[in-house]
C-alpha cells in the first residue's frame, strides 16, 4: 500500500475517534452483574435518546418467561434472567436469550419447592455474568455455576443443605458478587456464616465470616484507605470486611426493630456509606480514609413505616449526588435529603402514585461526551408502572424530561394491591432496555439514531 494512502486512513481512523459515529462517541457497555457494570446503578453509553418520542416504546422483542423479581442481566449478546414456575411442580429456572432476537439460547429448570417463603413470585438474585460464567442463586440456596455460552454446568451447591440457612422469610436475595478469583455471596448461615465466599472456577469454599442474620441487600466493594473493602449490610449490621480473606475491618449496628428487611443496597458516596429500609429509617457513615475504621454520622427514624423521618426506603437504591441524597419513601415519596444531617429539603409525588412500598429504580445516565462538556448527568427512572423517566434531580426539585411506558405491570410479585407491579431493575446495554414482568421479557432501542 502507498505510503501517502496509510496516512490518510490512519488520520480517517484517528479523527473518526471523536467523531459522532466513532468509538468515543458510540460507546457501548454490557450490564453483567446487578445494577450494572460497576454495581453502582450508573450506566455509561454514549449515543442514547435525550427524550422520548412517543408515549409508548416500540418493542423490538418479547419472550415469554415466568414470573420473577430477578433483574435481567446482558453481556456478549447474551441477556440472562431467571424465573419460577408452579405447574405441574415448583421449579426455578435459569434462561439465556439472544439479546438482539430474543431468540432461546439455553435454560436449566431444578426442582425447587418454596418453604415458608413469602412473596413466593420467584427468584430474586440477578445472575452475575464473569469471564464466560454465569452465576445464579436462587431464593431457596441453590446456586449454579453456568458456561454462560450453553448452560453446561461447572459445579453447582445446594447452600442450604450445607450451611444450614437461617432463612428469611422472603428467601436468598443477594445477587453473587465478583471479586478477583473469588464468588462473594450473603446467605445466612449457621454460625459464622452470613457471609460465604467461593474459589469462582471450582466452586471451593474460601472463606466464612460474621454471624449475622442475612439481609436482602447485595454487597458492594469500595475503596477504603488504599485497600478494597467489602461492604455488606446484614441482618444486624453494616460491615466492612477484606474481600480476600473476610477479615472484619469495622462494623456499625443496625439492628432491626420488627424484622430484617434491608433491601437496598449500601451507597458510597463522598467517602460515607448510606444505607435506609422500610421500618427503621436511614444511616449514614463515615469512612476514616486513612485507617479500616467507620463512625456514624447520623441515624433517622419516624415513629412507623407511614409516619416517617429521613427516608424510610424498601426496594430501590437512593441515589448520592454532591451533598444530597434521593430516594424513594415508604409510600412513593421522592425526597430529596441533605447528606450530612438528613434533614428533607424537598418531596415529590409527581414521579409514582402515593402507594404502599412504591417503588422507583434510579439509574445515572453518564454520558462521557456529556460530561466533557460539563453537562450534568440525567437520572433515569424505571417505575413500578413500567415507565421509564428521564429526569433532572437537584436540591431545587424533580424534573421530568420525558416518560414512556416500557412494559405492563403484573400481579405476581404483589397479587393484592394497585392491579400490579413492576419491581424488577431493568438493564441497559447496548443501548437497548431489558425489563422484565411475570409473563415477558422485553427489549426496546435507546440509540440516538
Amino acid at each position: 500500500m502507498p505510503l501517502r494512502i496509510l496516512r490518510k486512513l490512519c488520520v480517517i481512523v484517528m479523527v473518526s475517534m471523536f467523531l459522532p459515529g466513532g468509538n468515543e462517541a458510540t460507546h457501548a457497555d454490557d450490564w453483567p452483574q446487578w445494577r450494572g457494570p460497576k454495581r453502582d446503578g450508573v450506566w455509561r453509553e454514549t449515543g442514547i435518546v435525550k427524550k422520548f418520542d412517543k408515549p409508548r416504546f416500540d418493542i423490538v422483542w418479547r419472550a415469554r418467561i415466568g414470573s420473577g423479581y430477578s433483574s435481567p442481566t446482558v453481556s456478549n449478546g447474551h441477556v440472562y434472567v431467571t424465573d419460577r414456575l408452579i405447574e405441574p411442580k415448583q421449579v426455578e429456572r435459569i434462561h439465556c436469550f439472544d439479546a438482539k432476537t430474543g431468540k432461546p439460547i439455553w435454560s436449566h429448570a431444578y426442582d425447587c419447592p418454596y418453604k415458608d417463603v413469602g412473596y413466593d413470585a420467584g427468584p430474586r438474585a440477578s445472575v452475575t455474568i464473569d469471564e464466560g460464567r454465569a452465576y445464579a442463586l436462587g431464593t431457596m440456596g441453590h446456586f449454579f455455576c453456568f458456561n454462560a455460552a450453553d448452560g453446561k454446568i461447572l459445579w453447582q451447591k445446594d447452600l442450604n443443605a450445607e450451611y444450614k440457612i437461617r432463612m428469611p422469610i422472603w428467601g436468598i436475595a443477594c445477587a453473587p458478587l465478583i471479586e478477583r478469583d473469588l464468588v462473594i455471596l450473603q446467605i445466612g448461615g449457621e454460625g459464622d456464616y452470613c457471609l460465604v465466599a467461593f474459589d469462582k472456577k471450582t466452586g471451593e469454599l474460601r472463606w466464612h465470616a460474621l454471624a449475622d442474620n442475612a439481609s436482602y441487600s447485595a454487597p458492594v466493594i469500595i475503596e477504603q484507605a488504599g485497600r478494597r473493602v467489602l461492604v455488606c449490610y446484614t441482618g444486624d449490621h453494616v460491615a466492612g470486611l477484606d474481600p480476600m480473606s473476610g477479615k472484619l475491618h469495622w462494623k456499625v449496628p443496625f439492628p432491626p426493630t420488627k424484622m430484617v428487611i434491608g433491601i437496598s443496597d449500601p451507597v458510597y458516596h463522598q467517602g460515607h456509606i448510606f444505607v435506609s429500609n422500610f421500618f427503621d429509617g436511614s444511616m449514614l457513615i463515615r469512612l476514616d480514609q486513612e485507617n479500616l475504621a467507620a463512625e456514624l454520622v447520623w441515624k433517622r427514624a419516624g415513629e412507623s413505616e407511614m409516619h416517617t423521618d429521613a427516608l424510610h426506603s424498601i426496594i430501590s437504591t437512593p441515589y448520592l449526588r454532591g451533598d444530597y441524597i434521593y430516594g424513594v419513601d415508604s409510600y412513593g415519596e421522592l425526597r430529596c435529603l441533605k447528606l450530612m444531617t438528613g434533614d428533607r429539603v424537598w418531596e415529590s409525588l409527581d414521579a409514582v402514585p402515593k402507594e404502599r412500598w412504591a417503588t422507583i429504580h434510579f439509574i445515572e445516565h453518564a454520558d462521557p461526551a456529556q460530561q466533557d462538556k460539563n453537562i450534568p448527568n440525567r437520572i433515569w427512572m424505571f417505575t413500578e408502572k413500567g415507565e421509564l423517566i428521564i429526569s433532572d434531580l437537584s436540591p431545587q426539585g424533580f424534573t421530568e424530561i420525558s416518560r414512556a411506558k416500557l412494559i405492563s405491570p403484573t400481579r405476581d410479585q404483589l397479587p393484592s394491591r394497585r392491579g400490579g407491579v413492576c419491581w424488577s431493575h431493568p438493564a441497559f446495554a447496548g443501548r437497548h432496555v431489558f425489563a422484565r414482568n411475570d409473563e415477558e421479557l422485553v427489549c426496546a432501542n435507546l440509540a440516538a439514531d
